[in-house]
């Protein structure tokens, strides 16, 4: 039952909260942080717990399973399970979800309680997602963690928040649509070819399909992972809606939302559609190493220091998809790494561009310069997060894109050997935000600028542990995910007609770069 407590306390805790404020703001504060921190204790002791459970493997995979018949004549069943990716995930979740609320501490001052309520059922539909084992119930906490937000960046946003808040509302809810007839589709494929109609994950895995039905199939799921990963051309909602957003909304939405895309791929597409995907492999590197280059550019393009943090998520999202068509271990890890790391160097740049701005109500870089200063602590947090994002080695982030360009060499080299490219650009775009916010001329300004005090220093002290941590010592994060990859590939391995991995959790390429699974034939020869 704790699955299902995890996703309780942050729904009861939203309306708590949302109660709360008709009496006392503070109060609905309070009442939020503790809903976020319980979940977060949770978590861990989860982790701590069923540390010894993860060197399980494929004989069992799922660490913590719940099932409950919702609608058994329609298939839908209440099923949710942990495995070792979900477990860092959720961990990601409440980890984020406690910083978001100490963010908003003060900068929220307008519907404060209808804020939090907002804030906490995102952080629930997402951690529903990342539990959710049922198609149904998936999709619901999809639109769950929807809606919220469009009301955190329409209410509490910046001057542009309707337009923006509309526009990721399109985007999004369009590109679900698309998931939401695929997942139709399969549950009445499997429902003809077996004559049990069940929305069940564990079910459909063995759906079988016609190549071209199982083609248009990944394509409705990957069409809506890919938007809100998001992927370049389908991209441009995301720098409106981190621009306008609050500052909350924004870390939750590069640290979180974006990452339930990239949870999709791994956890559906791949292991539900293996043909279509080793089919689209090629093109599917392509589009990722075109995001790291162009969401590269973008950024150093900018002059708003918020737009210019945006399309660096563009840049890291696509070592996310670069590594997820490269479909072997190394690069699915690197996958899960850089997922974990960019919710931290991010979600903190982005913590760091909303103090700044409350401080002088500006995001101009043309307006700032020579801060370093006046705001030494800002300063120093700033080039820890700016360095984490170039991908400088003992961060988080070094190991999370060595690991995906290793893997990704391995599949194919030539894309890979341009989408490294990237890593040049992005060391120009991160050293431009050191250059022109903290180093430079100062700008004429009429009042002394606070540097970050006791709350926010702990905020960011708590992000840049995290990711030292992660660069210094990835291995329990790593040991973590393992066996949950190595089931992800096992699965579409067994999918795709292999009886036996040649060695667990590994898909081979071949000489042409394309994508074997490796595996014995039923003569017992190599394939």
């Amino acid at each position: 039952m704790i699955l299902l407590w995890l996703i309780a306390i942050l729904m009861i805790g939203g309306i708590a909260a949302w109660a709360a404020a008709k009496w006392n703001v503070m109060l609905a504060r309070w009442i939020a942080l503790i809903a976020t921190l319980i979940n977060f204790v949770l978590v861990i002791m989860l982790w701590v717990q069923h540390s010894g459970g993860l060197t399980l493997g494929a004989n069992a995979p799922w660490l913590l399973d719940f099932r409950w018949n919702w609608i058994p004549s329609f298939g839908i069943s209440f099923h949710m399970a942990l495995d070792g990716m979900s477990l860092l995930l959720i961990l990601l979740t409440s980890f984020i979800g406690v910083l978001s609320v100490l963010t908003s501490w003060t900068e929220i001052e307008y519907r404060a309680g209808f804020f939090h309520f907002n804030l906490l059922w995102i952080l629930a539909g997402i951690t529903g997602v990342f539990l959710s084992l049922d198609l149904f119930m998936f999709y619901f906490f999809w639109e769950v963690m929807l809606i919220p937000m469009y009301f955190l960046i329409g209410i509490w946003g910046h001057e542009n928040r309707i337009y923006a808040s509309f526009k990721f509302f399109i985007f999004t809810q369009a590109s679900s649509l698309f998931m939401f007839v695929a997942i139709l589709a399969l549950y009445f494929i499997h429902g003809k070819n077996t004559g049990v109609y069940t929305f069940d994950y564990l079910q459909l895995l063995g759906t079988v399909f016609t190549p071209k039905a199982e083609m248009w199939l990944m394509f409705g799921f990957l069409i809506a992972f890919v938007v809100k990963l998001p992927i370049v051309p389908l991209h441009n909602w995301l720098p409106d809606a981190h621009t306008e957003a609050p500052t909350a909304g924004s870390v939750v939405l590069a640290a979180l939302l974006l990452k339930t895309g990239a949870y999709g791929i791994l956890r559906f597409v791949i292991p539900l559609f293996p043909h279509a995907v080793r089919d689209f492999q090629i093109p599917g590197m392509i589009l990722g190493a075109i995001g790291i280059i162009y969401g590269a550019i973008l950024a150093f393009a900018q002059t708003d220091f918020k737009r210019l943090v945006a399309y660096t998520s563009v840049n890291h999202m696509g070592f996310v998809m670069l590594g997820a068509f490269a479909l072997n271990e190394l690069a699915l890890q690197g996958v899960v790494m850089q997922m974990l790391c960019h919710g931290i160097s991010t979600g903190a740049l982005f913590i760091l561009v909303g103090a700044l701005y409350e401080r002088i109500h500006t995001r101009d870089l043309n307006k700032m310069g020579g801060f370093w200063d006046e705001i030494p602590r800002m300063g120093a947090v700033g080039l820890v997060f700016a360095l984490a994002s170039l991908g400088l080695p003992g961060l988080g982030n070094f190991i999370a894109e060595f690991l995906t360009l290793t893997g990704a060499f391995m599949a194919n080299n030539w894309i890979t050997a341009i989408a490294t490219l990237g890593l040049v650009a992005s060391t120009i775009y991160s050293l431009r935000i050191m250059a022109r916010v903290f180093y430079g001329r100062k700008p004429k300004v009429e009042k002394h600028i606070p540097d970050f005090n006791v709350r926010e220093m702990i905020i960011m002290g708590a992000l840049i542990l995290s990711i030292i941590w992660l660069g210094i010592f990835p291995h329990p994060v790593l040991d973590t995910s393992r066996p949950a990859i190595n089931n992800i590939i096992r699965t579409a391995a067994a999918k795709g007609s292999v009886s036996q991995l040649e060695k667990p959790g590994t898909l081979l390429p071949d000489k042409a770069g394309q994508v074997q699974f490796a595996g014995k034939n039923e003569k017992g020869g190599a394939r």
